[in-house]
């Protein structure tokens, strides 16, 4: 019991024992009957609270650690019942990892406030260029109005300087016209696509299931765009649970209703078990990161059995270069009007995002790209006609589509499409381009993002 305490106490004598201010440690019972430990410590600095989100980012991280705390009892009531030695280990190791989980996910936020006060201070210094610039065109002289109803502008000539007052014959205008064909018009590689246009919009989440356990705080679910064998649809729904030490289950539902009410129609276990929420559905395979590895699997869901392996050259895994929210998200595998991609970085690339189009049946690497984005910079990443796009923050409940990466033109850029982290904690998102929606998976919520594409000037879908 010594032990297990010792655990979950040492930051908190850490914390009392550099602190030259009142703490006190309480334990009392909850509605329920379990005992809730409670340790206050007065803060040197503010008198009181003041309500903002990243005391609320620490106050969800404050509720993990209690939900820590009432694990341990639960331990503890464990070994009084007679639990192996084996069984406690086990437990153990367990509990130390997801505290250090919560750890990283502290140490995020901490970082992730202090982008915030930069993002902050380049604003304040856009909105003063901004005011001087209304200033300027504020003392610049107003247009006059003629009586025809058109308007004058100050120096600015009333005839085109090519039109001869003199001469009122019918002046001939030109024009060189060259042929091109149209496929010209469709940037490279795309000319087999429908429906591909500028990213307009993203719509609020719609839910469709939350998971009643705490292995189903973040995973993977999808549905294939282009699935193929005689078994499974595009309405067939894929599940897993990523957090676990064996993440090895794949769950199968016959379509959106069963999955909503949590009625899998069959159960998979993986030959190998998968590290983090970067898996995804494509033409009936399942591929995934192999656990520990920078090594990418095909599972065949109709012969349920690896179909082939590929080790991405290179590749940063478990830790080296994953997303902004942590998750071992070293390699994040999607699919899009395109085929199959992976995402990622290397130490050559120092960190900045890299993609590569891989072939379904090998997996072997056909193209790369290397952008300019940091991948531990944003919260995740998705691909959609051929281009790559990050989201600004996991957590934000009011973030950003933030940057876009275009495998054609090989250019990228800064955007801003609004959108919504509506629970807070957003560990996976991919898109369908049979669906024409985003699939996310946010703080034990399954949901989904309409999508609206279109051209300047023209329709959208």
């Amino acid at each position: 019991m010594l032990l297990q305490m010792s655990f979950l106490c040492l930051s908190c004598l850490a914390v009392f024992s550099h602190s030259q201010h009142q703490a006190s440690l309480s334990r009392s019972n909850d509605p329920t009957g379990r005992c809730i430990y409670t340790f206050e410590v007065i803060s040197p600095q503010e008198t009181s609270c003041t309500g903002n989100s990243t005391e609320s980012e620490m106050d969800e991280v404050l509720t993990r650690l209690t939900l820590l705390e009432a694990m341990v009892s639960q331990l503890i009531a464990g070994r009084g019942s007679g639990t192996g030695t084996g069984g406690l280990r086990y437990n153990d190791e367990y509990l130390q990892e997801a505290y250090a989980q919560v750890t990283r996910e502290r140490n995020q936020l901490q970082l992730e406030e202090g982008r915030r006060k930069t993002q902050v201070q380049k604003l304040q210094s856009t909105l003063a260029e901004l005011s001087l610039e209304a200033e300027r065109l504020r003392q610049r002289p107003c247009e006059q109005t003629n009586t025809s109803g058109g308007t004058l502008h100050e120096n600015r000539p009333l005839r085109d300087p090519g039109y001869h007052f003199k001469n009122t014959s019918y002046q001939k205008m030109k024009a060189e016209v060259k042929k091109l064909p149209a496929s010209h018009l469709i940037p490279e590689g795309n000319h087999s696509l429908t429906g591909c246009g500028e990213l307009l919009s993203v719509g609020d989440p719609v839910l469709h299931r939350k998971a009643d356990a705490i292995t189903g705080k973040y995973g993977v679910w999808l549905q294939d765009p282009d699935p193929r064998g005689p078994y499974y649809t595009k309405n067939t729904v894929w599940r897993i649970d990523a957090v676990g030490k064996e993440v090895r289950q794949l769950f199968i539902y016959e379509n959106i209703d069963q999955f909503s009410k949590g009625f899998p129609m069959k159960v998979l276990v993986l030959p190998e078990p998968m590290e983090s929420t970067g898996a995804t559905v494509y033409q009936g395979s399942l591929y995934y990161q192999r656990r520990r590895s920078r090594t990418l699997l095909r599972y065949n869901l109709t012969s349920e059995n690896l179909a082939s392996r590929l080790d991405l050259p290179h590749a940063g895994f478990h830790g080296q270069h994953p997303y902004s929210w942590g998750g071992y998200t070293d390699i994040d595998l999607a699919v899009d009007e395109q085929g199959l991609w992976a995402i990622y970085s290397t130490s050559k690339a120092k960190g900045a995002i890299i993609i590569s189009q891989l072939d379904p049946e090998s997996m072997k690497v056909r193209r790369s790209w290397e952008t300019k984005i940091r991948k531990n910079s944003v919260g995740n990443a998705f691909m959609m006609c051929g281009r790559l796009f990050t989201i600004a923050s996991y957590t934000t409940p009011n973030t950003t589509i933030n940057y876009m990466f275009d495998t054609a033109t090989i250019e990228g850029q800064s955007i801003a499409v609004p959108f919504m982290n509506k629970y807070r904690y957003n560990s996976m998102v991919d898109y369908n381009h049979a669906q024409r929606k985003l699939y996310a998976w946010d703080n034990f919520h399954m949901v989904t993002y309409d999508v609206r594409l279109g051209w300047a000037g023209q329709g959208s879908s």
